[in-house]
């Protein structure tokens, strides 16, 4: 599913105009972006939650010359499913 098809879906089940379903799924997006950027986890109960995590510095190697390179450390997205959400994945 893309995010048209979600905003099509949306819209639907909730009986709202498309572009209300686009505009409050922008909004949704947005706030959960800027929370994580900003070092906040999100918790959405019986989904999932948003967090962030680091990625420690560490030694690479480019697959085409075999050099070694060095990767810094940088911050990643973790998500994890809730359990209701991993409940109706494996029904």
């Amino acid at each position: 599913m893309n995010k048209q098809e979600l905003i099509d879906a949306v819209a639907s089940d909730a009986g709202i105009s498309k572009s209300a379903a686009a505009d409050t799924i922008d909004a949704v997006l947005n706030t959960v972006s800027k929370a994580v950027a900003g070092g906040d986890s999100v918790q959405l109960i019986g989904f999932g939650t948003f967090s962030t995590g680091d990625r420690s510095a560490r030694t690479g190697r480019n697959p085409q010359t075999g050099e070694t390179i060095e990767i810094a450390a940088a911050k990643t997205v973790k998500f994890t499913a809730g359990k209701a959400f991993k409940d109706a994945v494996n029904q």
